[in-house]
């Protein structure tokens, strides 16, 4: 096949950390407050900004609390399992391995002897009538190693007993969130938004505040999972004042990367981008003879970490080891020629190619990408006859 022409602009495809916004440069730190600390006035003032304009950008509920919490969005959701669990019997819902792991986390680490285990394989999703929402519910909202997402909240009854805890960290700034159904919400900086890593955002419903308000768990909890003080919710935590010292450079990162969503419009203007991103792969798919969407389903099928499976009989009649050496191969070729980075399936997913499509991609670099993606898949066809 003959080399294509066009290349993308940026070959960021990294389904985390995601690529930074269009025009970004470390000019924007020119301003920021290092060397302060993070409790002085400009301190205070700029965390307060990622509170309130993540808040203002998400619709979230007047009555919903917002915080910044250590260790990205693997913090906020142990921070919520930890604090929160234990009460009642759990659901634990699983369809690729960031929710396998908070099953692990449940049942191995927690020892909860109340929990149920509902697992989907990867492309597939948990059958949502099967759940019982008068237990505690733990989910993923987006599988970022899956390319699968729960369609809408409809499942979720108004009137539950158990809280509703998502792991929604490759989904807010992509997708509508019903945030009425959810009671927690986690997600990290580095990704829809292209942010920095390290640090995890946390929204609690009232329903939440109040388990945390009459729950003691039955384990200790170390300082950074801590959101109450003397039986109260810390508000301060709410507020900006965070457990730990964030870092005053992510959080000016932050801050411009909420400002420019602002300037695109907002949330659907994050969702439109998205959402044409996807469309731009999958009218590609629909035409191409090797590669087919992990997700079949496409009302379960992610806007943002959209996976591919290689679907070709000299590729199905390999074995294990053989089959997961093409997708590699393909992205080595892409990365070696400057045109994607990071676009290699994870590595407990089937073997295909995973391509991050958020809000701050341009659908010029993905359309550029995609006659590329059939280079490298004829040429290793070629190195293997």
């Amino acid at each position: 096949m003959k080399t294509p022409e066009l290349r993308p602009a940026a070959p960021y495809f990294s389904s985390g950390p995601c690529t930074k916004r269009p025009g970004w440069s470390p000019e924007i730190y020119a301003d920021a407050p290092v060397g302060r600390s993070h409790r002085a006035a400009i301190g205070k003032a700029r965390l307060k900004e990622v509170l309130d304009r993540s808040r203002a950008i998400l619709g979230l509920p007047d009555d919903y609390r917002i915080a910044i919490v250590p260790a990205s969005d693997t913090g906020a959701v142990e921070m919520a399992m930890w604090s929160l669990l234990g009460e009642r019997p759990v659901d634990l819902l699983a369809w690729e391995s960031f929710g396998a792991g908070w099953v692990t986390d449940a049942v191995k680490q927690l020892r909860l002897d109340d929990a149920r285990v509902l697992e989907a394989p990867y492309g597939e999703i948990v059958d949502f009538a099967k759940v019982d929402f008068d237990h505690d519910v733990v989910f993923t909202w987006n599988g970022t190693t899956s390319g699968v997402r729960v369609p809408n909240g409809d499942a979720i009854p108004a009137d539950r007993k158990g809280l509703t805890i998502c792991d929604a960290t490759s989904a807010v700034f992509a997708m509508d969130m019903p945030w009425d159904k959810l009671d927690v919400v986690t997600w990290s900086w580095q990704k829809v938004l292209g942010g920095e890593a390290a640090h995890g955002m946390l929204v609690l419903s009232p329903r939440a505040v109040e388990r945390l308000e009459n729950h003691t768990p039955a384990w200790p909890l170390p300082k950074i999972f801590r959101l109450t003080k003397g039986g109260k919710i810390n508000e301060g935590i709410f507020k900006g004042e965070t457990i730990n010292t964030p870092s005053m450079i992510a959080v000016e990162d932050q801050i411009d990367a909420l400002r420019w969503a602002e300037s695109i419009g907002g949330l659907p203007g994050l969702i439109g981008r998205a959402d044409a991103n996807t469309r731009a792969i999958a009218d590609w798919v629909a035409t191409s003879d090797w590669a087919a969407f992990l997700a079949a389903d496409p009302a379960t099928r992610s806007n943002t970490s959209v996976c591919l499976s290689i679907v070709d009989d000299w590729f199905s009649g390999l074995d294990a080891s053989a089959q997961a050496a093409v997708p590699k191969r393909i992205a080595t070729l892409l990365e070696d020629e400057g045109v994607a980075l990071d676009i290699n399936g994870y590595r407990d997913a089937p073997p295909g190619l995973r391509i991050w499509c958020g809000g701050t991609v341009e659908t010029s670099d993905v359309e550029a990408l995609l006659p590329w993606l059939d280079w490298a898949w004829q040429k290793v066809r070629a190195e293997a006859s």
